[in-house]
């Protein structure tokens, strides 16, 4: 990064203190509360996963768009959609990270026999209008595909410091360690912000057509989600099968 971008940064960092009256003595102090963290990790996945997609797939048939909406209460929050150049069909994205220490081996007395972790797939706020049924819960019907990362479920939960550690559990770290085939455990951080998983929410529904609050994503050959390796072949059929239903 050159001096004048590092200079640009500053400046609106400090503009940003300034505007709402935020000590920037103490902004690190702010952005590492334990309250506001997963916030600020939560909107940054929008972004890392906007310039995912726009990597992973082929400009000329996709386009990526991160969007910026401030939803009414009786609308849905949008986070980024994705668009078929060929016909104008457009996808609604949501993006979600993960159950934070949810990365489980799973056993024959476990629900999930095989390794897997859960995504964090509610709303941040609750909808009293649905408190007796789907309460904070997404409807299918509010976004077409789910992409999210597996990284937040290798950190522990529940710590009081700020620092992401691995789970607190040799066997799990050395079974996500195989899958990645590496050993450093800082390459297996990155390795994990770069795996991403995808499903259509029609897919995971709950006979309400609700979204379940923490759905579970196995490790390998999930019968829902899906990895970047499948994601331009699943959209392309997604699009075909919505336009012959409608």
């Amino acid at each position: 990064m050159t001096d004048a971008a590092d200079l640009e940064i500053f400046n609106g960092i400090r503009d940003y203190c300034l505007r709402y009256n935020i000590p920037i003595e103490n902004l690190l102090d702010i952005l590492e509360d334990q309250k506001v963290l997963p916030m600020i990790r939560g909107k940054a996945t929008e972004f890392i996963a906007t310039a995912f997609l726009s990597r992973t797939l082929d400009a000329r048939e996709w386009r990526v768009q991160k969007l910026n909406l401030n939803p009414q209460s009786s609308t849905a929050d949008e986070d980024i959609s994705i668009t078929f150049a060929r016909t104008g069909d457009r996808l609604k994205v949501e993006t979600k990270n993960a159950v934070r220490g949810s990365f489980r081996l799973g056993t024959s007395r476990t629900l999930v026999s095989e390794p897997h972790f859960k995504v964090k797939c509610h709303k941040s706020r609750s909808n009293i209008g649905r408190q007796s049924t789907t309460n904070d819960r997404y409807m299918a019907d509010e976004f077409d595909l789910i992409i999210c990362n597996i990284s937040n479920a290798m950190f522990q939960g529940k710590v009081l410091r700020p620092e992401l550690a691995l789970l607190d559990n040799p066997q799990a770290v050395a079974c996500l360690s195989e899958f990645y085939g590496i050993s450093d455990p800082e390459e297996l951080i990155r390795c994990s912000y770069d795996d991403w998983r995808f499903c259509f929410s029609q897919s995971i529904a709950l006979p309400d057509g609700s979204i379940p609050r923490t759905p579970t994503v196995k490790l390998e050959n999930d019968e829902n989600w899906f990895g970047a390796d499948q994601l331009h072949n699943k959209l392309l059929e997604f699009v075909e099968q919505r336009r012959r239903n409608h």
